[in-house]
C-alpha cells in the first residue's frame, strides 16, 4: 500500500490509563463514595426534587437501563434524604364494638403501639384475677344475701298468699321446678279422680269456674314474682358493677393517664370499660379454674378475651428516621396486607388480631421503591397501588372479595391514611408505553428521574468511579483494588461504551467484573486485586460467551465462509458487521460483491429482493444511487443496473454501517478496477460522499485483525474506518502491537475518495468544471464507463424503434 495514505499509530488505538496518574496506592486507603453513585446529576436533582414536592401527584419514575443500578441509586438517595426526617406514627388495630367486622385504626405516636398493647395485656390479665376476687369477698357476698333474702321473702309471702285464697276455694297449690299449679282437693290431699266423677254437672262447672278465677289470680300473682325477681337481678348486677367498676376504674386509671394526649385511644379505653362492665360474667370465673378445652387449647387467650387486645400494625420505636422500603415481590397481600385465617372445624376463621401489615403500612410516612416490571406482573396489585395513592388510604380487603369470586363474609378494617412517596424504576421505553397507555400514569407520576448509562471521561468521574469502587468492595466484602487494577477497570469502562471520551454507569457490569477479579485474586493468595486479575476476569467473561464467536471464526479459517486477505479482485471487497448474541458481542467480516450492467433499474441489493435486509440498510443502498447521480450523471443519464450482495449471509442484514463498503465495490465493478483484498472497510456514507461514524469499530477491527493473523499477517493488510471513529477505539494489546510493527494498518477518512484510493491504489480524481474528470483517475474510468453503457442504451433504443416503425 502506498505511504501517502494517513495511518493510526500505535497510541491513537487505545487510551491507556496510567495507574501512576491515579494518585491512588489502593482503594482500601480511600474514604468510599457516600452514596455508590457516578454522575447522574440530571436524575438525581430530579429525584431530590420529587421527594420535595409534597404533592402525591408527583411520584417518581427512575428510568434507565439494566445494570445503571437506577434501583439502588434510588434507594441510596432516598435513604440520605430520610434519615434527617422524623419516624412517622405507630399505627394498631382494635375491636370495634360497635361494628364488630370493622376493626378500627388507632394512630398512636412513635413506640406507643407496644405500650397500649402490654397495657392491655396487663390490664386484662390483671381484671381477669381481680373481679373475681372482688367479687367473692365477703362484704359483696353479704350485699348480695341481703338481696337475696329479700327477693326470697317476698316471693314466700306472694306464695303464701295465694295458697290461702286457693285452699280456701277448695284447691291445692302445687310448687316444683317445672312450675305453679292449682289442683282440686281437701285437707291437703288431691282430690281422687273416682270423686270427682261423682260430682254432679253443676259442681263441676261451679269447681271449673272457681279454678279458672285462681288461675287468673295465680297468673297475677306469678307474674309479680317475675318482677320481683328481675328486679332481684337487677340490683344484684348494679351490685356486681358498682364492685367492678371500682375494680376496672382502679386499674385503668394508669393507662388513661399514659395515653390522655391520644383521643381516639381514650374512646377506645371507654368502649373497653364499657363492654367490660357489661360482659362481667366473662371475668368471673379465673383461668385456673377452667382451662380452655377443644380447639382452644393452646391459644394465648380464649375467644372472649381476643377483643381487649391490640394488634400492632406498625411499630416504629426502632426506627430512625423516615422508612424507605423495597418490595422486592410487589402482589396485592405484599403491598396492601392481609387478613390471615386458621381452620376450626373444618371452618376458616378469623378476627382483628390475625389482619397483618404489608409494605404500604411498612412505608407509610416514607418511601416506598417498586421495580416496574416486577408491579406489572400483577394486573390486580398495579391497579390497586394507583387507586391507594390517589385515594390517599390503605385498605386491607380480600381479592376475592372485592372482585366479587368470594362472597363469604370477612372482616373490612378501617382504612389506613396513607403519605408515601412512590418510587418506581425501570426501562425508559417500559415508561414510554406507561405514559401513552396508562392514563392514570402521567397524572401519578410526574417526576422522570432518566439515567444516563455513561459519562465523561474526566478527573471527577474517574475520582466518583474509584470511590464507588472502595464501596463496592467493602459492601461485598472483596479485596481491595491496586492501583494498576482500578486502571484497567476504568479502561474496560471505556472498552463497554465503545469509545474512549465515556465511562459506563453501569455499575452492574463493573460490578461483576470487580467480583469475578476477586476471585482471581482470592486463587492466588494475593493481598489486592490487579491488572492481572481485571484482565482474566474479562478473558474469561467473554470465553464463556464467545462459543458461537469462534464457529464463525473456525468456518471462515476453514474458508466456508469465504474471506480473501490478499490478492485483487474487481466488484469484491471485504465488509465488517456487528453480532450480538445475547450478553457478547462481536466483528464478522464478510463479502461484498458488485456486478454491474447495462440497464434502467439502478442499483439494486440482492439482499433487499430477497426480503433479508432491513429499512436502514435499504436507505443506505439509495444514497448509493444518489451518490452516483451527484458524480456521474450531471451531463448524461445513469443507464445502469447494478447488484449489490452480502456474500453468505442467511439471515436480516440490517443498518448503513457498510453503506460505504458497498460503494467502494459497486466503483471498483463500474471501472472494472480491482480492489486489494486485504484492506476490510466500515462505514456509512452520505449523499456527498462524506463518511459518518458507525458503532462496534473497536470489534470489527479485532475481528478482520483475528482472520489476517490466522491466514498470514504480510505487512499490507489493514482496515478503513471513519476518521471521526478513531476517538472509540479502544483495541486489544496484541492488535495495537502489530499496528506498532507495521504488520497491520488502520486507515481513517472522511470521503469515500481517501477510501476508493486506498483500495485501489489509483488516485480517485476530481470533476472539472465541464463536469469530466482527469485522465488516469478512477473517477475518469468510472465516467467513462457509464458514458459508454448510455450511448450503448441510446443507440439500442434507437435500433429498437427503428425496427418498430
Amino acid at each position: 500500500m502506498a505511504k501517502r495514505f494517513r495511518e493510526l499509530s500505535a497510541k491513537d488505538l487505545r487510551f491507556r490509563i496510567d495507574p501512576k496518574s491515579l494518585k491512588v496506592d489502593s482503594t482500601k486507603k480511600l474514604r468510599p463514595a457516600r452514596q455508590g453513585v457516578v454522575g447522574q446529576k440530571r436524575a438525581i436533582e430530579a429525584i431530590k426534587f420529587g421527594i420535595g414536592m409534597a404533592d402525591s401527584e408527583y411520584n417518581i419514575y427512575v428510568a434507565g437501563t439494566t445494570d445503571t443500578g437506577a434501583t439502588y441509586m434510588a434507594r441510596a438517595i432516598l435513604e440520605e434524604v430520610a434519615r434527617k426526617q422524623p419516624p412517622p406514627p405507630d399505627w394498631v388495630y382494635v375491636y370495634n364494638f360497635k361494628e364488630p367486622d370493622k376493626p378500627r385504626a388507632l394512630k398512636l405516636s412513635i413506640g406507643r403501639g407496644k405500650e397500649l398493647k402490654k397495657a392491655m395485656d396487663e390490664l386484662i390479665e390483671a381484671l381477669k384475677s381481680d373481679i373475681p376476687t372482688a367479687l367473692s369477698t365477703d362484704d359483696f357476698r353479704y350485699k348480695e344475701q341481703v338481696l337475696r333474702q329479700e327477693f326470697e321473702n317476698k316471693r314466700r309471702k306472694g306464695i303464701d298468699a295465694l295458697r290461702e285464697k286457693v285452699e280456701a276455694e277448695g284447691f291445692l297449690l302445687q310448687v316444683d321446678p317445672q312450675g305453679v299449679y292449682i289442683m282440686p282437693g281437701r285437707d291437703g290431699k288431691i282430690l281422687p279422680p273416682e270423686e270427682l266423677a261423682g260430682y254432679s254437672s253443676e259442681e263441676k262447672k261451679a269447681l271449673r269456674d272457681r279454678g279458672d278465677k285462681l288461675s287468673m289470680e295465680m297468673n297475677q300473682a306469678m307474674t309479680e314474682i317475675g318482677r320481683l325477681e328481675s328486679e332481684y337481678v337487677e340490683l344484684r348486677k348494679k351490685l356486681e358493677h358498682k364492685v367492678a367498676l371500682a375494680v376496672v376504674e382502679k386499674k385503668m386509671r394508669p393507662t388513661l393517664g399514659r395515653f390522655r394526649d391520644h383521643i381516639h385511644v381514650l374512646e377506645y379505653l371507654g368502649a373497653v370499660k364499657q363492654d367490660i362492665l357489661e360482659h362481667i360474667d366473662d371475668f368471673r370465673k379465673k383461668p385456673e379454674a377452667q382451662p380452655p378445652k377443644g380447639p382452644f387449647v393452646g391459644m394465648a387467650s380464649p375467644p372472649a378475651m381476643n377483643k381487649y387486645r391490640v394488634n400492632v400494625l406498625i411499630d416504629n420505636a426502632e426506627t430512625k428516621g423516615a422508612p424507605v422500603v423495597y418490595a422486592s415481590s410487589p402482589t396485592y397481600p405484599a403491598l396492601f396486607g392481609r387478613i390471615e385465617k386458621e381452620a376450626l372445624f373444618g371452618a376458616l376463621v378469623t378476627d382483628f388480631t390475625m389482619i397483618k401489615p404489608g409494605v404500604l403500612h411498612e412505608a407509610n410516612g416514607g418511601y416506598l421503591v417498586l421495580k416496574a416490571t416486577e408491579v406489572l406482573k400483577w394486573y390486580f396489585a398495579w391497579e390497586a397501588l394507583k387507586r391507594a395513592i390517589r385515594h390517599k388510604e390503605v385498605k386491607i380487603e380480600d381479592l376475592g372479595e372485592m372482585y366479587g369470586f368470594i362472597t363469604t363474609r370477612t372482616l373490612k378494617p378501617e382504612p389506613v391514611p396513607l403519605d408515601v412517596k412512590l418510587v418506581v424504576t425501570g426501562n425508559p421505553f417500559l415508561y414510554e408505553l406507561l405514559y401513552i397507555y396508562d392514563d392514570r400514569f402521567k397524572q401519578m407520576f410526574k417526576i422522570k428521574a432518566h439515567l444516563d448509562d455513561r459519562a465523561d471521561r474526566n478527573n471527577t468521574s474517574i475520582r466518583e468511579c474509584i470511590g464507588c469502587m472502595a464501596r463496592f468492595c467493602e459492601e461485598e466484602g472483596l479485596k481491595h483494588i491496586d492501583s494498576t487494577g482500578i486502571a484497567r477497570i476504568l479502561e474496560y469502562s471505556m472498552e463497554v461504551t465503545g469509545t474512549r471520551d465515556k465511562m459506563t454507569l453501569k455499575l452492574g457490569v463493573i460490578g461483576d467484573i470487580i467480583k469475578e477479579a476477586n476471585y482471581w485474586a482470592v486463587q492466588e493468595k494475593r493481598r489486592y486485586i490487579g491488572e492481572s486479575h481485571v484482565e482474566k476476569a474479562i478473558e474469561k467473561k467473554i470465553y464463556r460467551s464467545n462459543l458461537i464467536e469462534e464457529r464463525v471464526q473456525e468456518l471462515i479459517k476453514k474458508d466456508i465462509f469465504w474471506i480473501e486477505t490478499d490478492g485483487h479482485k474487481v466488484g469484491q471487497i471485504n465488509g465488517l458487521s456487528i453480532l450480538q448474541t445475547g450478553d457478547h458481542m462481536f466483528g464478522k467480516p464478510g463479502r461484498i460483491t458488485a456486478n454491474v450492467s447495462m440497464g434502467k433499474e439502478g442499483v439494486i441489493t440482492i439482499d433487499r429482493q430477497s426480503r433479508l435486509s432491513g429499512k436502514i440498510h435499504t436507505k443506505g443502498v439509495i444514497i448509493l444511487s444518489s451518490y452516483l447521480r451527484e458524480h456521474f450523471a450531471q451531463n448524461k443519464p445513469l443507464a445502469l443496473t447494478a447488484s449489490l450482495c452480502f456474500e453468505q449471509t442467511y439471515g436480516m442484514v440490517e443498518g448503513d454501517s457498510a453503506s460505504s463498503t458497498e460503494l467502494f465495490a459497486l466503483l471498483s465493478a463500474i471501472a472494472n478496477v480491482p480492489v486489494f483484498q486485504g484492506v476490510a472497510a466500515t462505514g456509512s456514507v452520505s449523499q456527498k460522499g462524506e463518511i459518518q461514524p458507525v458503532g462496534g469499530v473497536t470489534r470489527k477491527i479485532e475481528a478482520f485483525f483475528d482472520i489476517c493473523k490466522h491466514k498470514g499477517l504480510t505487512g499490507k493488510q489493514g482496515v478503513i474506518i471513519p476518521a471521526k471513529s478513531v476517538k472509540d477505539l479502544m483495541l486489544r494489546k496484541d492488535v495495537v502491537e502489530a499496528v506498532k510493527d507495521g504488520k497491520f494498518h488502520i486507515y481513517p477518512i472522511k470521503t469515500i475518495e481517501q477510501g476508493v484510493e486506498i483500495l485501489t491504489g489509483t488516485k480517485a480524481g476530481k470533476m472539472r468544471k465541464d463536469g469530466t474528470y482527469p485522465k488516469g483517475t478512477l473517477f475518469r474510468s468510472i465516467d467513462d464507463r457509464l458514458k459508454d453503457l448510455a450511448e450503448k442504451a441510446r443507440a439500442f433504443a434507437k435500433e429498437k424503434q427503428e425496427k418498430q416503425e
